[in-house]
C-alpha cells in the first residue's frame, strides 16, 4: 500500500467484516491466552485510527500482544525500543549531507511504518517522547521543514511501565491525550498460566501467527466502521459525558473534545464487532474508562481529603448523565 494512499471506500459486507475480524482476534487471541478483552481493544484501537497505551508490571505480556497484533496484519511493522540515550532523530528521521549529489536527503527513521510497537516509551525523556506527537495526531512527521506523510493506516502501540518503577518518565498530558485508549494486560489466572507454562517450554507462540488481512484489508474494515451510524441523541450524549468531567470537583484537568471524538470512534467499531450498524448508549459506557481515565488528573488533595480515584468518579459521572430514551432515532 503506497504511503500516500487515500482510505478505501467500505468495500463489503457485514459478513466480511465479521469473518476478517473474527480472524484478527482469533489469530492474536492464540498468543495471548485468556485475555479477550485486551485483544478485543488493540483491534479497536486498529479499526477507529486511534492509538494504544498499555500499562502494567513487566512481564504480563504488553509487548507480546503488540507483536501478535503486527504479526497478523500483512503490513509493515516497526519495533523502537524506547531508553533514555534515544534521540528524537531516531524515531522520525533525519537529513544527512549526500557527497556525490551535494544536497541533503531525508533518512526515514522507524517511525515509518502501518504498524509501530513503542516499546516502554515511558522510559525515554520527554524530548523524545514529543517526536511522537505530530506523528500520532496528524499522520506525518516534518523535518528541516519538509514534511512526509506516514503510510495508511496507522497505528502506534506503546507499552509502559508505572511509574514507580526506576528509570520511567511521565507522559506529558499532551503525549497521553493521542492514545485513543489504555489498558492493562494484568496478571493471567491460574489456568491460563499453567497452559502457557505447558505451551511456550519449547515453542514459542508467535512464530505460529501468520497474517489473516493486508493494510488494504484494514482499510476497508476501518471504511466500515466508520460508515455504522451514531443517532444525534447519542453524539449529545458522548458531548454530556465529557463536559461532565471538566465540572467534576474531583479532577483537576478533564476529558479534551479529541477525547469525545474518539469515544464515538470506538464506540462504532465497538458496535460493528458486536454485528450492528448503529451504536448504543452501552457502547459509550463501557469505553468510558479505557478511552477517558488516562486523559484525566484528580484534584490537588483530592486524595487526602478522601475523594475517589478517577476510574470511580467516571463512573458516577457515567450513573449520572442522563442516557438518551430515544437513542436511534
Amino acid at each position: 500500500m503506497p504511503d500516500t494512499a487515500p482510505m478505501i471506500p467500505a468495500e463489503i459486507g457485514a459478513e466480511q467484516f465479521a469473518a476478517q475480524t473474527s480472524a484478527i482476534l482469533g489469530s492474536v487471541g492464540a498468543v495471548i491466552d485468556g485475555k479477550p478483552d485486551a485483544v478485543r481493544s488493540a483491534l479497536i484501537c486498529l479499526l477507529a485510527e486511534g492509538h494504544l497505551l498499555i500499562e502494567d508490571v513487566p512481564g504480563v505480556g504488553k509487548t507480546m500482544l503488540a507483536r501478535a497484533l503486527a504479526a497478523s496484519v500483512d503490513a509493515t511493522v516497526r519495533r523502537i525500543q524506547f531508553t533514555p540515550d534515544l534521540l528524537p532523530g531516531d524515531v522520525t528521521g533525519v537529513s544527512v549531507y549526500n557527497p556525490v549529489d551535494r544536497e541533503f536527503e531525508f533518512k526515514r527513521g522507524a517511525i515509518f511504518a502501518h504498524i509501530v510497537i513503542a516499546d516502554e516509551i515511558n522510559r525515554s525523556s520527554p524530548k523524545t517522547q514529543s517526536a511522537l506527537l505530530e506523528a500520532m495526531e496528524e499522520g506525518q512527521v516534518t523535518v528541516d521543514g519538509d514534511t512526509h506523510p506516514l503510510p495508511r493506516p496507522f497505528l502506534v502501540v506503546a507499552t509502559q511501565n508505572p511509574l514507580e518503577m526506576e528509570g520511567t518518565y511521565a507522559l506529558p498530558e499532551a503525549q497521553r491525550d493521542r492514545f485513543m485508549m489504555r489498558i492493562s494486560m494484568g496478571y493471567p489466572d491460574a489456568a491460563a498460566e499453567a497452559l502457557m507454562l505447558r505451551q511456550r517450554d519449547v515453542v514459542n507462540p508467535l512464530a505460529a501467527v501468520a497474517a489473516v488481512v493486508d493494510a488494504t484489508d484494514i482499510s476497508r474494515l476501518v471504511a466500515w466502521a466508520r460508515s455504522v451510524h451514531v443517532a444525534p441523541a447519542l453524539e449529545e450524549y458522548a458531548v454530556a459525558l465529557a463536559q461532565a468531567t471538566r465540572v467534576d470537583p474531583s479532577l483537576h484537568l478533564g476529558a479534551s473534545p479529541r477525547a469525545t471524538l474518539q469515544l464515538v470512534r470506538a464506540a462504532k467499531v465497538w458496535a460493528a464487532l458486536d454485528g450492528r450498524e448503529f451504536v448504543i448508549p452501552d457502547d459509550l459506557t463501557a469505553l468510558l474508562v479505557p478511552v477517558f481515565a488516562h486523559r484525566l488528573l484528580p484534584a490537588r488533595g483530592a486524595h487526602r481529603a478522601g475523594a475517589q480515584p478517577v476510574e470511580a468518579a467516571l463512573a458516577q459521572i457515567a450513573d449520572r448523565v442522563r442516557v438518551p430514551v430515544a437513542a436511534r432515532s
